[in-house]
């Protein structure tokens, strides 16, 4: 495997500076689509994004205060659909009941970062708020970048010239991965992905350390993991899917003492892995607790889902607004969006049954891959039943297995030089097909055009 794909050729990148080249890599894809962006003519098919600086003219006026930007300032162009919501929640909080349905915790960050930052550019108000989310896009799946290089090195190995390319090329494809412009505006998707991969490395990172007998370090690391994935799944609900990392792990430890008996060190571990999985968890219930508070004990005459046997803003407002559930999305007048979705499910759904089979790897990959195939698996099932199908375009940049699959699948079964070529042209079609996918997907979003 590793003289395989030591074979293939490098292009413009350069595998044995990474960081570096990713980094170079990085910031003149970003620079790409933030000019196709930003070259879009007008506010785009709908204006709503010009309704958010009138609403604040309008209530400065009331206050006799001054305007500092104009209506249309150059941030405001990343701000389509879901973005709106999300700059109207930061600068009004959460005013409507449907505005809950928009991750509370990539809010209340994004909120902290505005009050804490002067004013940036002679930008103020939803000009603002518009900028500093684009910044924290941008930070964020940079880091997420490094995150998913980090991983695939734990995991690949840093001593194999294989281990090594597959991390870079992992890493590189996170880079123009199909989420594209949604990587670069105020969307929670970055910080997201940066969240869930770096618990990852962590989580990854855990399971070393126990297979080295370095008890704490491993409970540390799983801590924290999970505390990540609480805060991405506060970013982002589908984050809660990393939690069945803790549950399959619970089972495997149940399993270990039933058979091995019953010892200090083998309950400990297992009080650790339930503590994680509670702390995962509470990324769901804090948000919901909040709004029941607001909603349900204020005096105010009750709303429906306030009476449910399992009260959750979340889930009423996903159905009542949104049309979210079971097989609702399955209509006749979807199906182009399945259409579209179809190569990431399938990336997901085949990433997941390879990952299951790898028994051939090493005793390092194996396990973690095992486990990760599992949110993985879960992400294009719910995708497929449950959500609007077209966002697996956009969340799947934070589930890195199926970059790993894909690479596998285009080096790994090559035995010879004249092979490894024909399939690095082929990986390099599909690149192109990428990221010509990415830039057809930044004039739509930059001219407020579906799919969103």
């Amino acid at each position: 495997m590793a003289a395989r794909l030591a074979l293939a050729p490098p292009g413009l990148l350069n595998p044995n500076n990474p960081i570096r080249s990713l980094s170079l890599a990085f910031w003149l894809w970003k620079a790409l689509l933030f000019l196709v962006i930003i070259g879009c003519p007008g506010p785009g098919y709908d204006t709503s994004t010009g309704l958010l600086p009138f609403q604040e003219s309008a209530a400065s006026d009331a206050r006799g205060e001054v305007i500092r930007h104009a209506p249309f300032s150059f941030p405001l162009k990343l701000v389509r659909w879901d973005s709106i919501y999300f700059v109207h929640i930061v600068r009004d909080g959460y005013v409507f009941e449907q505005e809950w349905a928009f991750g509370y915790g990539y809010t209340r960050i994004l909120s902290f970062l505005t009050s804490v930052l002067p004013q940036l550019c002679g930008l103020d108000g939803v000009a603002k708020i518009a900028l500093v989310a684009s910044a924290l896009s941008h930070i964020a799946h940079y880091l997420s970048m490094l995150a998913i290089y980090g991983l695939s090195i734990n995991i690949f190995g840093h001593g194999t010239t294989s281990g090594r390319l597959v991390s870079f090329l992992a890493a590189a494809l996170h880079i123009i991965c199909p989420a594209g412009a949604f990587l670069s505006a105020p969307y929670g998707e970055s910080l997201f992905s940066f969240l869930n991969i770096t618990g990852y490395y962590l989580y990854a990172s855990s399971l070393l350390d126990a297979n080295t007998g370095k008890r704490a370090s491993s409970d540390a690391k799983m801590l924290l993991a999970a505390a990540l994935f609480s805060i991405a799944t506060a970013v982002r609900s589908n984050g809660i899917l990393s939690g069945a990392l803790f549950a399959y792990d619970a089972l495997l430890q149940l399993h270990k003492i039933i058979f091995q008996g019953i010892s200090g060190g083998n309950v400990l571990r297992l009080g650790v892995i339930v503590v994680s999985g509670c702390v995962v968890a509470l990324g769901l219930i804090v948000p919901q607790w909040i709004a029941y508070t607001a909603f349900c004990m204020s005096g105010e005459p009750l709303r429906p889902w306030c009476e449910q046997l399992i009260p959750s803003i979340y889930g009423w407002v996903q159905v009542h607004y949104w049309n979210v559930g079971f097989l609702r999305y399955w209509t006749f007048s979807n199906l182009p969006l399945f259409i579209l979705a179809f190569p990431m499910l399938f990336l997901l759904c085949r990433s997941s049954i390879w990952a299951l089979n790898m028994a051939w790897l090493s005793d390092t990959a194996t396990p973690v891959l095992t486990r990760l195939a599992v949110p993985n698996g879960l992400l294009a099932v719910m995708a497929f039943t449950s959500y609007h199908v077209q966002i697996i375009n956009r969340i799947s940049s934070g589930y890195p297995l199926w970059y790993w699959y894909l690479i596998y699948q285009t080096f790994g079964q090559a035995v010879d030089s004249s092979s490894v070529a024909k399939r690095s042209q082929t990986f390099t079609i599909a690149i192109q097909g990428i990221v010509m996918y990415a830039i057809v997907q930044a004039v739509l979003f930059g001219s407020f055009l579906p799919p969103a």
